[in-house]
């Protein structure tokens, strides 16, 4: 048995992809703070969860999924030869909260830390 199933590593040609893409081809300013964090593929291939995080202003989360939502198509012609796949997933983008929760969390801890160490 293969250590990773295909689902798997598609999903991370499916990010190196769309990364590359990004760095050299996509020209929309809506998506040009935003990174790829993860691509979880269902174990069929027919649908491609991308996951994507934004730095910089958090107010600016509905642009750049708008921009990778009108940018679909063009990124599904893309990255397809790439891939080599009979059929080419669909493509649905959301926005990475796991970095904002980390740094809520890291923000707690050492507010927590501060707070223990006056006490003592």
């Amino acid at each position: 048995m293969k250590p990773y199933a295909r689902a798997q590593r598609v999903s991370v040609q499916i990010q190196t992809a769309i990364t590359d893409l990004l760095s050299k081809k996509m020209q929309d300013p809506r998506i040009e703070m935003a990174t790829i964090s993860a691509v979880k593929l269902t174990s069929d291939l027919k649908i491609a969860d991308i996951y994507v995080t934004v730095f910089g202003d958090k107010n600016k989360v509905s642009d750049v999924l708008k921009g990778f939502n009108s940018s679909k198509g063009f990124i599904k012609k893309s990255i397809a030869p790439r891939l080599g796949l009979r059929h080419m997933p669909e493509l649905r983008f959301f926005y990475d909260d796991s970095f904002d929760n980390a740094a809520r969390m890291d923000e707690l801890i050492k507010s927590a830390t501060s707070q223990s160490s006056e006490t003592e």
